[in-house]
């Protein structure tokens, strides 16, 4: 079983997620049963639509379990926090642009650009793992290479 890295907050977001789809879950057993009730299974369109969407709900249960119990928390670890690793939040300076970045690396469960915070495993994270702040790190993306200067490493 592989580990799993995740924040604090991105386990409780999983444990949350994982809590809704139980609840519809049973939800979900009381429509299915009451399509049951309705006639012959076989051409019976609420039942079969309702088991396949069990199904599914099923399998991301399952993967969400697993990923749980195989969870390790980063914001627990030792961690030498004057280096770049999951959990950072880091701000550099991209020396092609002049632009200023600020982003947190996180898990792919996590990760959401928009806010912020990039898959550890994307392209740039890779490119900043190890780093530190004053270091001048060059990233090669799929838009080309990119020169950044770590400005600041801080763990929140």
């Amino acid at each position: 079983m592989t580990e799993t890295y995740l924040t604090k907050d991105g386990f409780e977001k999983l444990q949350a997620e994982l809590a809704e789809l139980k609840k519809q879950k049973n939800d979900l057993s009381v429509e299915i049963n009451d399509a049951r009730e309705q006639g012959d299974l076989k051409e019976n369109a609420g039942y079969i639509y309702g088991k396949q969407k069990q199904n599914v709900l099923m399998n991301r249960i399952s993967e969400l379990e697993l990923r749980l119990r195989s969870a390790k928390i980063v914001d627990n670890l030792a961690v030498n926090k004057d280096q770049i690793s999951l959990g950072a939040t880091v701000t550099m300076k991209d020396r092609n642009t002049g632009n200023t970045l600020t982003y947190t690396l996180s898990s792919a469960d996590e990760a959401n650009p928009s806010e912020g915070r990039i898959s550890v495993s994307s392209p740039l994270a890779q490119g900043l793992l190890g780093a530190s702040t004053g270091a001048s790190v060059k990233v090669t993306l799929p838009s080309g290479e990119k020169h950044l200067d770590i400005l600041k490493v801080e763990y929140k």
